[in-house]
């Protein structure tokens, strides 16, 4: 396997055209055509990663955080960023960061927490706009299927818990071939008829492109008619943040009790208790303050994240509980996501979680 071949299965879950505009995930340090002879999984990479990684014979970290965020203008060894590009590059190690596609996508980050705390009807807090287009594809009939079949294989085509989607229209196609046509039917410079099938699927901006391809590599014509709309319409199966109901109500010291545990938390920073049970519950992975009015509008009883400054706090308002876990905390999960994920496509390769705590924060 190649870099490249192992990074594509989890760009292929997780697309990095779902990242954030500020963020840098992809291929971080070395050749995408490089041989992997074991793959190490961790939340951060640090000079100790990289030991792990030299210990267990990896030469590919697949982590969350990108070790890279703003342009390196020297390779010094002055910092930890530094040291570790420096020992990854010396050693043959590629680094490779999944990080706001991973927590935009459907069981993603912020999903995986909601399994782990066993929420039911889980659905995206915050769903992505303007992310949405409409493809429309004019096919020659007893090419439908195929056109169809590349297109919904390339990421076209689900609409909620619904995949293979589309809308066909019969109907007659005209052209007249130029000179230097090679045309699929007809012939040079005289007028054709053709039944053809109207194809018309949803695609999402972060796979269009790989969908425009498998429609082109599976349609017979050599120029290939269709139109691309934009849609006003909320993604419903990606963004920011979930929410979702516990089979039963819990109490709230007994709820953030199990969080507690569950979470691996040395302590949660909390909103004061409201004296009513915990049922409808909103949660965010990493720095997710920004989703608080979210999970109010959603009317949640509580939303789990981490990084929530002092203010913010006050934008409970006694409606709900706001309860900050910890930004490593609430990202471990992404190890297993990636374990899960690998092991599936790749069950006899060497695929390892990182030892390494890599949690910067301590606690007294």
């Amino acid at each position: 396997m190649t870099v490249n071949e192992v990074t594509a299965i989890v760009e292929e879950f997780a697309p990095l055209g779902y990242q954030e505009s500020y963020d840098n995930a992809g291929l971080i340090v070395g050749s995408p055509h490089n041989q992997v002879n074991g793959i190490l999984l961790a939340v951060d990479v640090t000079p100790e990663v990289i030991d792990d990684a030299l210990a267990n014979d990896a030469n590919l970290i697949v982590a969350h955080h990108p070790i890279i965020f703003a342009g390196l203008k020297r390779l010094t060894g002055a910092n930890y960023i530094e040291q570790t590009v420096i020992k990854a590059i010396k050693h043959g190690i590629a680094i490779y960061c999944a990080h706001t596609n991973l927590d935009s996508v459907w069981n993603g980050v912020s999903m995986a927490m909601a399994k782990r705390l066993g929420l039911q009807n889980i659905q995206i807090l915050s769903p992505a706009t303007n992310q949405l287009v409409k493809l429309t594809v004019y096919v020659p009939k007893e090419h439908a299927d195929a056109v169809r079949t590349a297109m919904f294989s390339a990421g076209a085509g689900s609409i909620g818990e619904y995949d293979q989607c589309s809308f066909n229209t019969n109907g007659t196609g005209t052209f007249r071939a130029g000179q230097n046509a090679n045309p699929f039917v007809g012939s040079t410079g005289e007028m054709h008829y053709e039944q053809e099938v109207k194809i018309e699927v949803i695609v999402p901006k972060p796979v269009l492109s790989n969908v425009a391809t498998a429609m082109h590599g599976a349609h017979p014509y050599e120029e290939v008619a269709y139109d691309i709309y934009p849609l006003l319409n909320a993604n419903p199966r990606a963004g920011l943040g979930v929410i979702g109901n516990l089979a039963k109500p819990q109490n709230e010291k007994e709820f953030l009790q199990k969080v507690k545990k569950l979470f691996n938390a040395s302590c949660i920073r909390h909103t004061k208790l409201l004296g009513k049970p915990i049922q409808k519950v909103a949660l965010c992975g990493g720095s997710g303050a920004e989703l608080i009015k979210n999970a109010l509008a959603a009317k949640a009883d509580i939303f789990i994240t981490a990084d929530v400054k002092y203010h913010s706090f006050f934008d409970a308002e006694d409606k709900l509980i706001i309860a900050d876990i910890g930004h490593f905390e609430s990202e471990l999960l992404t190890i297993d996501i990636f374990y899960e994920l690998l092991t599936k496509k790749l069950p006899n390769f060497a695929v390892l979680k990182t030892n390494v705590r890599t949690n910067p924060i301590n606690y007294l």
